[in-house]
């Protein structure tokens, strides 16, 4: 692909040779290229691909003489506390550095799988000169990462679901030490009968907190109980279904461990449904610290991630590379602790095998 730039690189295409490549004036194709929409879709889409084809280069609308102000910021929802935590933390390391952030959802095609509104972010991006992006849960496809590496945008994941591509710099929360820690508090509680609920397998954060809930296990001298160890999405009703499923066990645990407060809410109703109650029939312990942990009676005790602080740090380190600097390490990982609310005590003498 033609690359522009740098001692040694080959000039990329004309604008011309992508308006002849895609078959339609140089006016339409510069329209496309700046973002216009008034472009018919089907040709809208001729001209991305064969930008993308010959590897044409958008140039950001500034200049050397003065640096980019806006930083673009991915979530995956505008609508969850997680996400107002994020960007809580972004604002204000932007605000610290005479930046601004523009915040857009996760980037998906359209009804029909088409990429066209991939392209025209993407395409956007470069025309307001964006310092770089930060994505937070929101997993770029393999072309759109090929793409900011091609246009020299640097960009940082925040939270990452799974392992990044080789290179992609990160930033996260201790993810194995919380584990720990929450499963080592229900096990000074006197629990030995600990339970997890984890998001889907091979996810990142989930198999690391899951990994700190075994070694916690392992270091008191107790063998982990696959039966224990549960896996599903990270929504309340898949969590209230695993929850369930553990207490029709012959022996149910009387801890468990949520690796997201969300998940902590659907286990608080699957108690509920049973005359359970928490944290005298059934401690419970969460991951995240988001607000709604101090809504439900009782509070949640939780892990904290720190969101916020996640965020500052990922669009420092951005700035950083946009000056050139690259992290010594592509992962920093951020201290987690536990909060603890009113939702575990040590295990309760009901009957049943409670006690």
């Amino acid at each position: 692909m033609a690359r522009s730039g740098g001692a040694g690189m080959t000039a990329g295409p004309t604008l011309a040779v992508v308006a002849r490549e895609a078959g339609v004036s140089v006016p339409t194709a510069s329209k496309v290229v700046n973002g216009r929409e008034d472009v018919a879709p089907e040709t809208r889409r001729r001209v991305t691909e064969a930008l993308d084809r010959l590897g044409y280069i958008r140039r950001p609308r500034f200049d050397g003489a003065r640096s980019p102000r806006l930083v673009d910021l991915v979530v995956h929802s505008l609508g969850d506390s997680a996400s107002g935590a994020v960007l809580h933390g972004a604002e204000e390391a932007a605000h610290d550095a005479g930046l601004e952030i523009v915040v857009s959802a996760a980037l998906t095609r359209d009804r029909a799988g088409r990429p066209e509104r991939e392209r025209a972010w993407l395409d956007k991006l470069v025309l307001r000169g964006s310092a770089g992006v930060l994505f937070h849960l929101v997993e770029p496809a393999g072309p759109q990462y090929a793409w900011l590496e091609q246009h020299r945008v640097p960009f940082a994941l925040i939270d990452p679901v799974h392992e990044p591509p080789p290179g992609a710099v990160s930033v996260g929360g201790a993810n194995w030490q919380g584990g720990v820690t929450a499963t080592e508090h229900l096990l000074s509680l006197g629990h030995e009968r600990v339970a997890v609920i984890a998001g889907r397998r091979r996810t990142m954060p989930g198999a690391a907190r899951v990994a700190g809930y075994r070694s916690a296990l392992a270091a008191a001298g107790l063998s982990h109980r696959p039966e224990y160890v549960r896996h599903t999405g990270p929504d309340e009703t898949a969590a209230r279904r695993r929850m369930r499923e553990l207490l029709d066990l012959p022996e149910p645990p009387t801890a468990v461990f949520l690796c997201s407060d969300r998940m902590a809410f659907g286990v608080y109703e699957a108690l509920a449904e049973r005359g359970l109650r928490v944290p005298e029939d059934m401690s419970v312990v969460g991951f995240d610290d988001l607000p709604e942990a101090r809504w439900p009676a009782p509070a949640l005790t939780t892990v904290r991630q720190p969101l916020a602080e996640m965020a500052a740090t990922a669009l420092r380190l951005l700035l950083r590379m946009k000056d050139g600097h690259r992290p010594e390490s592509t992962r920093t990982e951020l201290s987690t602790r536990l909060v603890e609310r009113a939702s575990t005590a040590p295990p309760g003498s009901r009957p049943g095998g409670r006690g």
